[in-house]
This record gives structure tokens, sequence and C-alpha cells, in this order.
């Protein structure tokens, strides 16, 4: 049998990375799976969106927080495992836990902690004749970089949270900003919307993309309204499509446990992370209970909790939770040599 773990944390996003490090406080044998190249979840997918919103930290940009995230997560030196994806999830008759990964590998744990998010797969396509092909110039999915769209004439579609976060992120920085949606009204946090509403950016509703017109790039966008079926015809430098996602539920759906599913995604559970299935926990967006905000700050305090529960089934006789780091004897030389280098110099 393979080496077998204390914890194994599905997913490494901010839920599964303090995990990860709240695990190794705990002194805790942990292992981390993820399907990804790199450490950080769905926040590789604004890496340079600004994220205002988690508590104690001043604006930063996505990028810089996954870099803190993955060094916070590492710090008690887990082991990681990136570009495997779980696919099975198996109680074995001796109470240990059975993942099996795509590439045929065994892992072994006592308890998990599924911290996989709202099970993005990849943004949803327009279905388009020939998107394909502008794939590769100006169509796109993801931002990658703001600095593609400096200057340009810039489509959006959608009117969803990201397509109006993204739209109020470009339009100081692009020539124009235009965004077209279905419906007659965003959904987004209402600070955002009013931003977008008061902003130099046209906004086309009751909308559709029908086609796109260019040889090696899109030159222009049809536009069909819902109701009267009239067109329009837009020219862009650039286009953004933003329909949502493909969701995969199938690792809850197919794993020889007992799981109870959420009716939109993920798992049922209760606010310290406990699942139907004893000894399987859950943090994050993967996990739903009444009360629920799905932040990325709380992410932090289901992870927190998980981990406890995941301590406690394996050792019922351990303490509710860590000592605080400041005083926390695991943190004690870190802490030394922090004092030393930021408060004497």
């Amino acid at each position: 049998m393979s080496e077998i773990y204390d914890v194994t944390i599905v997913g490494a996003g901010p839920a599964g990375l303090f995990s990860s490090f709240y695990s190794g406080l705990r002194e805790m044998k942990t292992k981390i799976i993820d399907n990804q190249n790199t450490l950080g979840g769905k926040i590789h997918a604004y890496p340079e969106k600004m994220i205002w919103d988690v508590g104690g930290l001043t604006p930063v940009l996505g990028e810089k927080l996954m870099e803190q995230l993955a060094e916070q997560a590492t710090t008690f030196e887990p082991t990681v495992i990136l570009r495997r994806k779980v696919i099975n999830i198996e109680k074995l008759t001796d109470g240990l836990f059975l993942l099996q990964t795509n590439d045929g590998e065994n892992h072994f744990s006592k308890t998990l902690i599924l911290a996989v998010g709202s099970g993005i797969l990849a943004p949803k396509k327009i279905g388009l004749k020939d998107e394909e092909k502008y794939i590769h110039t100006n169509l796109h999915y993801m931002v990658d970089s703001l600095k593609n769209f400096k200057n340009k004439t810039v489509l959006i579609s959608g009117g969803g949270h990201s397509a109006v976060d993204w739209a109020n992120t470009l339009e100081p920085i692009a020539k124009k900003v235009i965004v077209t949606y279905r419906k007659g009204e965003f959904i987004g946090h209402e600070a955002e919307i009013s931003k977008l509403k008061n902003s130099s950016a046209d906004i086309i509703y009751y909308t559709n993309i029908v086609g796109f017109e260019g040889v090696t790039c899109i030159e222009k966008v049809v536009l069909e309204h819902v109701e009267t079926g009239k067109k329009q015809f837009i020219h862009v430098d650039e286009v953004i499509i933003n329909h949502g996602y493909d969701k995969d539920n199938t690792l809850f759906e197919q794993s020889k446990v007992h799981l109870k599913l959420h009716e939109k995604y993920g798992l049922r559970g209760n606010p310290f992370g406990v699942t139907s299935e004893p000894g399987i926990f859950a943090a994050g967006d993967s996990l739903n209970y009444e009360g629920k905000l799905h932040l990325i700050a709380g992410a932090f305090q289901d992870a927190v909790h998980a981990v406890n529960q995941a301590k406690q089934f394996i050792e019922p006789e351990a303490d509710q939770m860590a000592m605080v780091s400041s005083h926390n004897d695991l943190l004690k030389d870190k802490n030394k040599e922090l004092y030393n280098h930021l408060v004497i110099g």
C-alpha cells in the first residue's frame, strides 16, 4: 500500500491552500491533489483582477494573492501533486479512504477535505460557426493580460458577475467598452452594476451575438434583438465571451461514498465542514449550508473548521483548535526570524 496521510485535500484554491497551512499547524501529515499546473484554483481565471475583499489585505492582484496563498500553504511541506484529477473516492473496510487519480495512481488517507470549488471545468463556448479560428486571434473566454486591451474597442457578451467586473476593469484601459446582454438587467453586486451604468461603457440590452465577420480576426460582431430580430453590426478590436462555465459534479455523484449533494452544486454540509460521509469534510465553494457566503474570506473559515473536524476525527481527544499562531511552538523559530527582520531590522 502507498503512504498513508492524515488528511488529503482535493483542490488547491484558497480553501484548499489554507486547509493545507492549518493542517500543518495541527501537525497532520498532509497531501494536496489538484488538476491544474500550479496552485491557486479559480483565481487563475483572473490573475490581473484586483481583489479588495480579503480581510487585512490592501487591494491585491489575483496573481499576487495566489503566490502568497501557495507560499503559506507549503509552510509545513505538504506533499503536493499537480496535474492529477481525482476521479473516484472509496472507503475501505479498515476506514481508510482510497482516492484514484486519472493517471491510475491510488492515494490513501485517514480523512479528506474536498475543496474543488464550484466544479468549474471551462468557460461555456458561444457555439457559433468558425469561432475556433478566432480564438487564436481576438476572441477571448479568459482575460490573461490587461495590456492586450489597451486603447482597443472591446465588446463583452454577458451580464453576470464576471462580465460586469471585467467591463469595469477594462473601461479605464480600453478605448471603448461595449456590453451586450440578452436580458434587461445585470446580475451581480449592486455597487459594480451601478459603476458600470455610470461609466462610459455602451450597454446594449436584449441582444444576442449571432455572428462574427472577419477573415483571420473578428472585425464586426453581428447582434440580434431577442424580440424584434433586428440586427446590428458592431466594429470591434477584441471580443470577450462570459456566459458562465461548464461544471462537473461527477466526482461527488460517482464516488463510492455517501455524499449528499446540494441542488445547485457541491455538497450539503454544516458550517463546520461536516458532510454526510464520516471522515470527509468540505470547504470553500464545494460546501453549502444555510447562511453560506461564497467569498474568499469565507473559504478561510471553512478551511479551519474542516481541518479541526478532521483532526478530531482521527484523534477524538485532540484540542478543538490549534494554538494561535503568535504563541504556537511550531512557528516559534519562524516568528523569531520574522520579528528580527520586520521589527528590529
